[in-house]
């Protein structure tokens, strides 16, 4: 029923129409599986999956109920729905075989998967704006801390490294709102803020080092069949924002790193994004610009995008119309919203004169569904009713033993599991505030002591001045100091300002709260 160059997704029997095949060479045109909750939706998934799979293309999924885990597992005839699954098989000429399919599994907090991570630099301020609900203005201060960084080689890598550095910003406030624009301090911290609630949430996890390796996502086994990556999203989706942002932020490093391949014959990759509505709600126009972008040209990276939702309308419409590959489960209409939704689902498709399409979407039942598939010359084939094939794969989740094989068996077995804290932002701005403490220091013990005649210069350049205490006489030392010129960095004028203001009590309290900010942000 399936050839190499396509993907067996269901077929007809009394009263439906013809086989329903996805074409690889279509698979990076995207698509789209749409339908109210239990329909089906994750069948459907987890059939395109393994047939993506099983054609040597790699998938990445999110697996927000821990029923896709599954696919890492043989299915079984002693599975209560393997009865019905038999019986459908037969019904749409399918020669039904059990297998499992090779399993990658991440996971955000390290539980369930190996760790995935990136650098805060990679997130970029985009897309950590988003994630931590920022206001304009706060996005800008958030703007200027990553320019600030670049341009005083201070890698962002942890979230310690951006509060550092927003402390930082915070202590000269004057100086980089010269520079950079005003940066309020109000601003930063509401910033602060927001990362402390993130971090609450266990959102800290998601950024650090070892960052993920794109190739690892696009691995094949010995046989050749492409690696299904699954994210485990069961506890993830308690910060549905952070999900949303976790797999935009994937989806845009591929788009920024892969290659251009033109049209291939079958995807190098394929992104399912579920629950896609959490995506666009209330997302600015930045973004979702940042999206359709995204989009419309990974396609030509040789990446599928197949998003999964309740409803057709939770996609914006220039996003909805490049989907060009299409299984719509049933969408009930109860309401007037609901009616309109259902009639607009129904006049996206191309038209089948046999039945009325927005009937059909209304009354196909669980495991039914009204497909189109791109054709021959990228046309959109004439909309379908169809049964979706069973899955290969056993349906739901696997025990926590098959989990723990699977991961200690893996390709990336190790290679995430310890986390890699180099030198980075906090360390490097830790160690400009203990040097200009230094010398604040030494530069206020030289103007607390009374001084002789006159200094006497030794050979190291340094000044020796004579200090007496009861009679007893004491030698200090102290740098000549040097006037500050307009090349000096941000980093520098810092340290000097720093050490001016340390001749006072307020100075000495300031050098204590950087400090004590700087190392409780650990």
């Amino acid at each position: 029923m399936t050839d190499q160059a396509s993907i067996f997704v269901g077929g007809g029997g009394e009263g439906y129409g013809l086989p329903q095949q996805l074409l690889l060479k279509y698979g990076n045109r995207h698509g789209l599986i749409a339908g109210a909750t239990g329909t089906g939706k994750t069948v459907t998934l987890q059939v395109l999956a393994e047939g993506f799979s099983a054609a040597g293309v790699p998938v990445f999924m999110a697996d927000v109920k821990g029923d896709l885990a599954g696919l890492a597992a043989a299915g079984s005839a002693t599975h209560k729905l393997h009865g019905p699954f038999t019986e459908r098989a037969a019904k749409i000429g399918l020669d039904l075989q059990y297998r499992a399919f090779p399993v990658t599994f991440w996971d955000l907090f390290g539980q369930q998967g190996h760790p995935i991570r990136a650098t805060v630099a990679e997130m970029g301020p985009l897309l950590l704006s988003r994630l931590l609900e920022l206001t304009e203005a706060q996005e800008g201060v958030l703007n200027v801390a990553f320019r600030l960084a670049d341009e005083e080689g201070l890698p962002l890598l942890d979230m310690k490294d951006l509060q550092a550095l927003l402390v930082f910003i915070g202590e000269n406030a004057d100086t980089i709102s010269t520079r950079y624009g005003l940066v309020a301090t109000a601003s930063i911290g509401a910033i602060q803020r927001r990362l402390l609630v993130l971090e609450n949430e266990g959102g800290a996890e998601l950024f650090g080092e070892p960052a993920l390796d794109l190739a690892d996502l696009m691995l094949t086994d010995a046989s050749g069949a492409g690696r299904i990556n699954i994210l485990a999203a069961d506890k993830l989706m308690n910060s549905p924002r952070l999900y949303a942002t976790f797999l935009l932020w994937l989806l845009s490093e591929l788009f920024e790193t892969l290659p251009e391949v033109g049209d291939p014959e079958k995807p190098k990759l394929v992104f399912f994004f579920d629950e896609a509505h959490l995506l666009f709600a209330d997302a600015p126009k930045a973004l979702v610009a940042k999206v359709e972008q995204v989009a419309r040209l990974i396609r030509s990276k040789g990446v599928g995008v197949y998003f999964i939702t309740q409803n057709p309308a939770d996609v914006p419409e220039n996003i909805l119309g490049q989907l060009g590959n299409r299984v719509q489960h049933a969408l009930r209409a109860f309401t007037a919203k609901d009616q309109k939704d259902l009639k607009m689902a129904a006049e996206t498709y191309r038209p089948n004169p046999r039945f009325d399409t927005q009937e059909a979407i209304r009354d196909v039942g669980t495991g039914e569904a009204v497909t189109s598939f791109l054709e021959n010359k990228g046309v959109p084939g004439v909309v379908e009713r169809t049964l979706i094939r069973p899955p290969s794969s056993q349906l739901g989740p696997v025990d926590p033993a098959i989990r723990a094989q699977v991961m200690a068996t893996s390709p990336v077995a190790g290679k995430y599991d310890t986390v890699l804290d180099r030198e980075s932002a906090f360390e490097m701005l830790r160690a400009r505030a203990d040097a200009a403490a230094r010398e604040a220091a030494r530069a206020e013990e030289d103007r607390a002591a009374p001084r002789d005649a006159g200094p006497v210069s030794d050979d190291d350049g340094y000044t020796r001045a004579r200090r007496y205490d009861g009679g007893a006489r004491e030698e200090a030392r102290s740098k000549p100091r040097s006037s500050s010129s307009r090349s000096d960095s941000v980093g520098e004028a810092f340290a000097k300002s720093f050490a001016r203001q340390l001749g006072t009590r307020s100075g000495q309290a300031l050098v204590r709260g950087i400090l004590g900010s700087l190392f409780r942000s650990r």
